[in-house]
């Protein structure tokens, strides 16, 4: 089957949400549990984790997988909006709100 998404020029983060949404059931992904969808977060974050630090020049076992940072940080990217849209929640509006709190705050 041919894919029908398509993500507009310049989108705004809502735009992405709703790809995502599209995306996940289009893929069959909509049956995912929360542990499941979770899981599938972290895993991604260790492929992330570990592309920054062939990046960086950080020692790895030569032999073992390699990723793109680029590609991991945006399934990364990807699973959060999956995890948001699950909860119902407006990822730029929670941004917004949190960043509010954030500037009130003193950093030392």
């Amino acid at each position: 089957m041919e894919s029908k998404l398509v993500l507009k020029e310049d989108p705004t983060l809502p735009d992405f949400q709703r790809y995502i949404a599209d995306m996940v059931a289009e893929r069959g992904f909509d049956k995912e549990t929360v542990p499941e969808m979770f899981m599938l977060l972290l895993e991604e974050c260790g492929e992330m984790a570990k592309a920054a630090r062939k990046d960086q020049n950080i020692h790895t076992d030569r032999n073992s997988e390699t990723f793109r940072l680029d590609h991991e940080i945006a399934d990364v990217f990807m699973y959060l909006l999956d995890i948001c849209n699950h909860f119902n929640i407006d990822l730029e509006k929670a941004f917004r709100e949190k960043e509010e709190i954030n500037k009130g705050r003193v950093w030392e």
